[in-house]
């Protein structure tokens, strides 16, 4: 799901500990923000606003954050479209449905993480027309721009997995990719004795491609160490794509874990439907049979992508729905006043936070410079970071960049595609923290951590 270059630990593991480090950034007020101002809901008319931003996420936050810091805070005129009343930390929903954390620890209010200077406008956008730049929102407004930053994230598609809305929750069927279902997966798991245990991942692109096993992993090392059920358990890895992994390195690790720990594997099997009171679950091959797999316990990662107003509008990818941006500068290819980042970009990389905090600063530098009538000139190479948990206090920290070519942040010091603690703690401890105090303001910037990187010719 996410992660955060851990070249902060090479940056100030000589100077402080973790423990002193955190306090400095406590006591340098880095707190999260007050409430921002809310736009009337009830408001019938059309608003505009210099720059506009789409989505509260993690891409949205911290891309508000970091131009209202830039812009003069309220004179930068942002508004951040988003209607939910809870943000959400998901890359921790792996770690509550693998039994080593807590639910709440991932959720808090909207308002207590949306930026106090920009206006957030409590409304779900329906389309976007980059022709008249507006976008209309759920009540039928229109929300006029100079700018835009489409930061929507991804829709999770549980209707794309025939018959799983109906048995989601029930019949051993569970998906951390929901706040409301992460927790019963750590109660299947934990009443689970005997049987086979299928963790299923689509062929097509997902949040954070490792997560779909990181919850096998768990789940295995749990009836391995503290269940003692490991010899009744058969555990199967069962996905659409053809590999363990999409990057060889870490993949060829993986597979030796893999057939060190005796869990199945089984390729090209994308997951179409599911019959809960039957327990039997149905895929499709690469050659587009059928075949259908009795299960005990199923962990289901559903199909994801654009949502459909986006892949419906003139900023998207026709291929692929995702908004289109160049791949280096994060602009529209057609459209120069519109930006985009994150999940809902169709940036040829894997979808993750990590890739996010590197984005950001790119994004904002380039989209200050076009605002001031120059050409976009900071790259982006495409970095980001999935790390794969594979067991208590075990972690491989995959990083790569554009091509699947590695990009590790400690090469020096760590085989990063074996095993280490140092990685777990990561992001167990440091990487939530380090979430909701930096990222979401703002401050977190992907390979140089806390130091913001500068680019030629700033604004």
């Amino acid at each position: 799901m996410t992660s955060f270059r851990p070249l902060f630990f090479t940056r100030w593991h000589s100077a402080v500990g973790l423990g002193a480090a955190a306090s400095i950034f406590t006591a340098s007020g880095w707190a999260l923000p007050a409430s921002a101002k809310s736009a009337n809901a009830d408001e019938s008319r059309d608003v505009k606003h210099k720059i506009v931003i789409i989505g509260g996420g993690a891409a949205g936050l911290g891309t508000a954050s970091m131009l209202l810091r830039k812009g003069g805070g309220k004179t930068a005129d942002v508004a951040i479209i988003e209607p939910a009343d809870h943000h959400y930390y998901q890359p921790y929903w792996t770690l509550v449905g693998g039994g080593k954390g807590k639910l709440e620890d991932s959720r808090r209010s909207m308002a207590s993480v949306m930026p106090k200077e920009a206006t957030w406008i409590k409304q779900g956008a329906t389309a976007v027309d980059p022709d008249a730049q507006a976008v209309v929102l759920a009540d039928g407004r229109r929300v006029h721009y100079e700018y835009l930053v489409v930061a929507a994230g991804i829709k999770v598609d549980m209707s794309s997995v025939k018959g799983l809305e109906a048995t989601l929750g029930k019949n051993g069927v569970s998906t951390i990719y929901d706040y409301n279902y992460a927790g019963k997966a750590w109660d299947d798991i934990m009443a689970f004795k005997k049987g086979t245990a299928l963790f299923t991942m689509p062929k097509t692109g997902v949040k954070c491609g490792g997560a779909p096993q990181k919850i096998m992993w768990l789940a295995e090392d749990y009836w391995r160490h503290e269940a003692k059920v490991r010899p009744d358990v058969e555990v199967e890895f069962v996905t659409g794509t053809g590999s363990m992994f999409g990057v060889p390195k870490y993949s060829n690790a993986l597979e030796k874990i893999r057939d060190k720990r005796g869990v199945l594997s089984t390729f090209k099997h994308d997951l179409v439907e599911v019959d809960g009171e039957r327990k039997i679950a149905t895929f499709e091959t690469g050659e587009g049979a059928r075949v259908q797999r009795p299960f005990d316990l199923l962990h289901v990662v559903p199909k994801m992508g654009p949502y459909p107003w986006l892949a419906q509008s003139k900023i998207a990818d026709p291929q692929t729905g995702y908004v289109s941006v160049d791949k280096e500068t994060l602009q529209h290819t057609r459209f120069p006043n519109v930006f985009a980042l994150g999940d809902c970009s169709n940036l040829p990389t894997s979808k993750t936070a990590a890739a996010i905090t590197a984005q950001t600063p790119i994004l904002v530098h380039n989209l200050r410079r076009v605002m001031a009538g120059k050409p976009a000139n900071a790259k982006y190479d495409g970095y980001t970071c999935c790390p794969i948990v594979t067991g208590r206090g075990k972690l491989i920290l995959a990083e790569f960049k554009y091509g699947g070519e590695t990009k590790e942040t400690m090469p020096w010091l760590f085989d990063q595609a074996k095993e280490h603690a140092p990685f777990y703690f990561m992001k167990t401890i440091v990487f939530p923290w380090a979430y909701w105090n930096l990222m979401l303001r703002g401050r977190w910037f992907g390979t140089n951590t806390v130091f913001e990187p500068s680019f030629p010719d700033p604004v």
